[in-house]
């Protein structure tokens, strides 16, 4: 496993399993079997509904609490709820959480962020960080912040690289981690044939030379699956790296092409947005 230093210096894996759009049953499963093969962080949110399974997933893993990096998000409509952080614990049934991140640029995020201020001081959240915030939200957060965000997670892959986003950050000395890190899956994309060229020479395949870019181009990856030959597969990752010449040409495949936009009637829906948390399994 190769790690990120966050700017409070705490290690983040570099190479976790996503929950997105997974039930309760399918996280559980999906967990489960990631942990039973090494992956040591996961990601969740209260938007996806399955905290209390990624908790339970947890325990039934046998793997000692410390040594696992959980993360999870706020939604917007919770942002001004006074226990909001102490009912996502409740959910994951843990002490603490690793990463805790405001979800969407959306409705009162300055109260969510001091929610996890608060948290992180308290030592309940070991650090924090944002979602989906582009530059100049980012800067209205540091302008205002009294713990500075570690992690920014938003989309980014081989066709959506987010390099001057990423110049800005490194400056800021915060950390990128990439959600629909395979292009949601784009067959395009996944199918370029350099992928599949340099899958040949390395022994991987397609999904895993895209997996490996990310890594060393310093971007933390989350994939999601339920299925468990490809989890495996999406954490090997550590065992070869691509040359400086392969990483500069798939930094040429840039085409500033994104899966996800938000617009500001998209964010106002967020805010209307209550997830059933209370109600999950």
């Amino acid at each position: 496993m190769e790690y990120a230093v966050l700017n409070n210096g705490i290690k983040m894996p570099m190479a976790g399993i996503g929950t997105f759009l997974m039930t309760p049953d399918e996280a559980e499963a999906s967990v489960l079997s990631a942990l039973s093969v090494g992956y040591r962080l996961i990601d969740t949110a209260n938007a996806y509904v399955n905290e209390k399974a990624v908790g339970r997933a947890m325990k039934k893993s046998g793997v000692a609490r410390e040594d696992l990096f959980l993360e999870t998000k706020l939604w917007p409509s919770f942002y001004e709820q006074a226990d909001a952080v102490e009912k996502t614990l409740e959910r994951l049934d843990t002490d603490y959480i690793d990463l805790l991140l405001i979800h969407q640029p959306a409705g009162n995020y300055i109260a969510g962020y001091r929610l996890m201020e608060q948290a992180y001081k308290k030592g309940v959240v070991k650090a924090i960080g944002l979602s989906n915030f582009n530059e100049a939200q980012i800067r209205e957060i540091l302008d205002i912040c009294e713990i500075r965000p570690a992690v920014l997670q938003t989309e980014v892959h081989p066709y959506s690289q987010e390099k001057e986003l990423k110049k800005f950050l490194e400056e800021e000395k915060m950390v990128i981690q990439a959600w629909y890190p395979l292009g949601h899956g784009d067959q395009a994309l996944i199918g370029e044939p350099f992928f599949a060229e340099l899958g040949k020479k390395y022994g991987k395949s397609n999904a895993q030379i895209i997996l490996r870019w990310h890594i060393q181009n310093g971007d933390i990856v989350i994939p999601g699956s339920k299925n468990p030959a490809h989890i495996r597969d999406n954490f090997d990752l550590f065992d070869f790296a691509l040359t400086e010449e392969e990483m500069e040409k798939i930094a040429g495949m840039d085409q500033q092409k994104r899966y996800y936009t938000s617009t500001p009637e998209l964010l106002k829906q967020y805010v209307q947005m209550v997830p059933p948390v209370d109600s999950q399994k």
